[in-house]
């Protein structure tokens, strides 16, 4: 990659829009569900199933799941998207509001 190409990829990855959320893993097999956020709702699954894969997941409820049933049981599912925020703290300062709000209300472990 020519070093033009290559800025021009770091630049247009800056300013791409990431949509911020509240997300759930369903367990297919047992029901299981675990509740989550992410300032970044396109890579959670990626980031997730690396973890869980290495088996570097400080969840260990989700760790076991994941090993007893294999990655094919597993799904995210998007319970929320978050009002575009410039503001990096009041941002988090809601998520962790709407993570407990959902948490609450389905009665899901956190992650």
């Amino acid at each position: 990659m020519k070093n033009a190409d290559r800025k021009a990829a770091v630049a247009a990855y800056k300013e791409r829009k990431t949509v911020a959320g509240i997300f759930a893993v369903l367990c297919r097999p047992t029901g299981q569900r675990w509740i989550g956020r992410a300032p970044d709702l396109s890579t959670i699954e990626n980031r997730l199933w690396f973890t869980l894969r290495q088996r570097a997941n400080p969840h260990r409820s989700l760790q076991a799941a994941w090993d007893k049933h294999g990655p094919e049981a597993f799904a995210i599912e998007e319970l929320e998207r978050l009002a575009e925020e410039e503001d990096a703290y009041f941002r988090d300062s809601l998520l962790k509001e709407r993570q407990n709000f959902w948490r609450t209300k389905l009665d899901l472990e956190k992650i």
